[in-house]
């Protein structure tokens, strides 16, 4: 099939769909889900799946599914990934599909991942006697919870018996307008410990430091020095992020406590700095705090590596999504410090992690990711689902 036919194909059938796969996002969206614990977001998928008509649904990592759409022949294989979780937000959106599970929100897209591949699935299914090879589509559970879905899916026989093959996912971006996409090839999105740290000292009266050892003090030391990390140990050229976000020190105006509790995220784009900046850190803490007369007790949790886009599979999708979007809609992306666990596969083979605008400022659609009145520009499911499409045909 020519391009210039297939993605008119394409374009028309994503059209045609888009009031569905709204309804779609909008009952996910009503309906969120914590991390491993998507049962039901899992039994809508598997169902709205198979009346689709794909070759096989299987479960995969627990609440995550499998589908597999055969084409009219054996041919290569591609796997597009959507992640299905929602966050622990409470949504202040007021809108009549606002979730109606207290605390638990889809403030980061998810809904729209699932809702752009569901149709996709459902163009790949028109076109099935048209193409040769397999596509494979992962609905994924757990993206937001350490240690992430994607390291369950990668021990899941399931997922093992495809082989290397390519992956592709996409993320919503509200910070790009509806109507765009964005690629960057190499080192994209950043790597993610978590830091735990308590301060330990002697608490007693204010008015009275003499005979006491202030933990806040020291803690003070300790969040102030720790920046050389990234000021002075970290290679200009390497990107690296230490902040804290959590401080409590629970003593009073006049009461200092005996110890400070205070977490933090390090995070880079470089494996083997990566390990050797927690242990400078480490050293650091402990020295300032036993030279201030106090203790240290510190604790990492090694979360998702950083994530790379393939310098050969990257480029050509950036291509396929120029011709079918016209190349001022394709925009080259700045590296990223937030993670994510897709950074797995593309550690483990050729990945492609690429951004799907949904912002759209006059329509009062700004709001970030994370955030209790995040929503999306629902047009951007029109691209969503058909520029998934393309890819995967591109690879086939």
């Amino acid at each position: 099939m020519q391009n210039a036919h297939l993605i008119e194909k394409i374009k028309n059938l994503s059209k045609s769909f888009l009031p569905e796969f709204i309804s779609v996002r909008r009952h996910l969206h009503a309906y969120p889900e914590l991390s491993f614990q998507e049962d039901e977001t899992s039994k809508y998928l598997r169902k709205y799946l198979i009346s689709l008509g794909v070759d096989t649904v299987k479960q995969v990592a627990n609440t995550g599914l499998l589908a597999t759409i055969q084409g009219k022949s054996k041919g290569p294989s591609v796997l597009l990934r959507s992640d299905m979780d929602a966050l622990p937000i409470t949504e202040e959106n007021t809108f009549e599909f606002a979730s109606q599970n207290l605390g638990v929100m889809h403030a980061c897209g998810h809904d729209a991942h699932v809702a752009s591949l569901l149709m996709c699935a459902k163009i790949l299914m028109q076109l099935k006697n048209e193409f040769a090879g397999e596509v494979q589509l992962l609905f994924q559970p757990a993206e937001e919870l350490w240690p992430g879905g994607a390291t369950k899916v990668l021990e899941d026989k399931v997922y093992k018996d495809l082989g290397a093959i390519p992956h592709v996912g996409q993320h919503v971006r509200p910070d790009l307008p509806v109507g765009k996409v964005g690629f960057r090839s190499g080192k994209f999105m950043a790597s993610m410990d978590e830091i735990f740290l308590t301060v330990k000292g002697k608490g007693g009266h204010a008015a009275m430091p003499e005979i006491a050892v202030d933990p806040v003090l020291i803690s003070s030391h300790i969040i102030v020095a720790a920046q050389q990390l990234v000021s002075r140990m970290a290679s200009p050229k390497t990107p690296s992020v230490l902040s804290f976000g959590k401080v409590i020190a629970d003593g009073a105006i006049n009461v200092l406590p005996n110890e400070v509790y205070i977490e933090g995220t390090f995070r880079t784009m470089d494996e083997t700095w990566r390990l050797d900046a927690l242990k400078k850190l480490e050293k650091l803490i402990k020295g300032i705090a036993d030279s201030m007369g106090g203790t240290a007790e510190l604790t990492f949790k090694n979360g998702y590596p950083h994530l790379i886009n393939d310098s050969l599979l990257t480029p050509l999708l950036h291509q396929k999504a120029s011709e079918y979007l016209g190349a001022e809609n394709v925009v080259e992306m700045e590296q990223w410090m937030a993670a994510e666990d897709f950074a797995y596969y593309s550690q483990n083979g050729p990945s492609c992690f690429y951004m799907l605008g949904v912002g759209n400022i006059e329509k009062g659609i700004a709001s970030g990711l994370h955030t209790p009145t995040f929503n999306i520009d629902e047009q951007a499911l029109e691209i969503g689902g058909g520029l998934m499409a393309y890819l995967a045909l591109s690879q086939l």
